[in-house]
């Protein structure tokens, strides 16, 4: 099953569990009891934020997505094919410091480039640091979205 497949199964599943939610949390408020009624406004909150949190995932990752096939369509994905693997599939890891340091280099000179911080983002991955990958790969698609703005 296709990445993007799954992901949309997911969102179903989560979807059908927040309405579910919202529906105890409407019996709640319903039932007109004060202890209910404050029990069932805290439970109304949890589809109210799941909610939120499933558009700003698929937010995200349509912007990297995008990100990525123009990328790829001005060849510089980057490619660490020829990076040492443990038996794990995952690269040695002082492969991927040693790749890491190329891609913050290559920061440092464009710091304006959203290619650069792309490849940054790829690098913390694979090194390990999902948080900051996140976190740069935002930056990415920020400049990304100023530098196509500015095209404009």
């Amino acid at each position: 099953m296709r990445t993007r497949q799954l992901a949309v199964v997911a969102t179903v599943a989560v979807a059908v569990y927040l309405v579910l939610l919202a529906g105890r949390a409407v019996e709640l408020l319903r039932s007109g009891e004060p202890v209910a009624v404050a029990l069932g406004v805290g439970v109304l909150v949890l589809p109210l934020l799941g909610a939120w949190m499933l558009v700003a995932t698929w937010r995200s990752g349509l912007a990297v997505q995008r990100l990525s096939r123009r990328l790829e369509a001005e060849g510089g994905l980057p490619d660490t094919s020829d990076l040492p693997r443990r038996p794990s599939g995952r690269v040695d890891r002082e492969a991927a410091d040693a790749w890491f340091e190329l891609r913050r280099a290559e920061v440092e000179k464009a710091p304006d480039d959203w290619r650069a911080w792309y490849r940054l983002a790829y690098a913390y991955d694979i090194a390990g640091d999902r948080k900051r990958a996140r976190g740069v790969m935002r930056k990415a698609v920020e400049l990304e979205a100023a530098e196509s703005e500015s095209a404009r």
